[in-house]
């Protein structure tokens, strides 16, 4: 058998200044780069046209193709990982398997189950910080212990934060890749899923945007937003170019970069966050769960234009404005008293950005439910937000074109009246 060190891509499908691929490739030895996809995780997605998983399958193509030019390949595999592990023990001499850490529940479980069947034949899986500038554990209070309120979190973050002693993980070692004939790619066909209609956003992170994010982030009818969400969901950008990049045109980004760190920090220390509600009381909230109503919302067909439209733009595009997410998510939980794990499932399904903590982390936010979330007797006046945020219909009137017809729904409830009974329902329970 062949004697080979293994790189396993997962969140981090770029060649450049990926950490783990670079220390695979200090190695003396002949470096096989794999990637699998997971049964585990694709076999839920209900939808077999899902634009992530044909996003993944173009980003290790493009790997594929980089690779050949350097008289390697990438091994691609479809399966359970512990399973397909187990194959490569038959095929290859392993002597050591490099990756970059992930921090969600299943992917901790799914790597502790890998190394252990490693560390049964005496190999070590090697696991490096790749996608966060600090990891969880490395931003405590002076007890020690993890922040739950964000804004002290995030100044010591930036006293920690020095983007001239970032590495740029350059492979200078290139010779160490495995020499292999072209590998075949397996087919998104074959693994149940078909091409996607809805388009990826560039990769390229634009200055200028970035640069006026602070003036422009809160409009949605603005192009004011990076779009970069799926890119660091999968890692086909660099967190640590992007934090440099950022640190230099616009503190308000920045500080956006950081709220994904606190929250990836909540959910890895913290993983009940993913069916619980991070303030444990708050799990006695009775909620109605109207499933019309839920219906309803899901199809932007509430009577709240700024709810509708920001349903309908990401039914149609796998993506909602950030403000706008805000807001239907305060309605979701608010007016209509439904579960914030519903709404958390549903943008799961649907968003091209989704990561579990973010999404989670907004979720619990929005509901009142989590760290550092807003109280829950503030409740978003959609009204309100619309005239502050879209006063001239703009972004409205592209989502909804019937918006001034009598084919447009009336109000599935009364702001005032929703306002109130959200108020008294959480102080309710609250104070059982």
């Amino acid at each position: 058998m062949k004697k080979v060190s293994i790189f396993w891509f997962r969140r981090d499908l770029r060649l450049e200044d990926n950490h783990g691929l670079f220390q695979a490739l200090q190695e003396n030895e002949n470096i096989l780069p794999i990637f699998i996809f997971d049964k585990n995780i694709l076999d839920k997605l209900e939808n077999k046209a899902d634009a992530r998983v044909e996003f993944i399958y173009d980003q290790i193509s493009l790997i594929h193709q980089e690779l050949a030019k350097k008289g390697a390949s990438i091994l691609v595999k479809y399966g359970d990982p512990e399973a397909i592990f187990k194959e490569l023990l038959q095929s290859y001499e392993i002597q050591a398997v490099h990756t970059n850490r992930d921090y969600e529940p299943y992917a901790i479980c799914r790597d502790e189950k890998v190394a252990r069947l490693l560390n049964q034949q005496k190999i070590q899986l090697h696991r490096y910080k790749d996608q966060m500038i600090f990891e969880p554990g490395e931003i405590l209070n002076g007890s020690g212990e993890f922040y739950k309120v964000f804004t002290p979190f995030s100044k010591v973050w930036l006293s920690k934060f020095d983007s001239s002693k970032l590495e740029d993980f350059k492979p200078m070692h290139w010779k160490n890749l495995m020499q292999t004939e072209p590998l075949e790619l397996i087919s998104l066909e074959n693994m149940g899923f078909m091409k996607s209609d809805i388009s990826i956003p560039s990769k390229t992170a634009d200055e200028e945007i970035i640069s006026h994010y602070s003036q422009t982030r809160d409009f949605p009818a603005k192009n004011g937003t990076s779009r970069l969400g799926i890119h660091l969901r999968f890692g086909t950008i660099s967190i640590r170019k992007l934090a440099v990049k950022a640190a230099d045109l616009n503190a308000t980004f920045l500080n956006e970069l950081i709220w994904r760190e606190f929250y990836m920090m909540i959910l890895a220390l913290n993983p009940q966050v993913v069916n619980q509600a991070f303030k444990p009381a708050y799990d006695r909230i009775p909620w109605r769960n109207n499933e019309e109503e839920f219906a309803a919302w899901c199809e932007g067909k509430t009577g709240y234009p700024i709810v509708d439209a920001g349903m309908r733009e990401l039914n149609t595009t796998g993506y909602m404005h950030n403000r706008v997410r805000m807001v239907v998510a305060s309605f979701l939980t608010k007016h209509l008293l439904i579960d914030w794990r519903w709404g958390e499932t549903y943008f799961a399904e649907k968003l091209l950005d989704y990561e579990l903590a973010s999404n989670n982390g907004g979720w619990q936010w929005a509901a009142g439910t989590g760290t550092d979330a807003q109280p829950y007797f503030r409740v978003f006046n959609p009204s309100s937000q619309q005239e502050k945020f879209d006063k001239n219909w703009k972004y409205i009137k592209k989502w909804i074109p019937e918006i001034n017809s009598d084919k447009y729904p009336k109000p599935i409830v009364d702001h005032k009246f929703a306002r109130q009974r959200a108020i008294d329902t959480y102080k309710s329970a609250l104070n059982q």
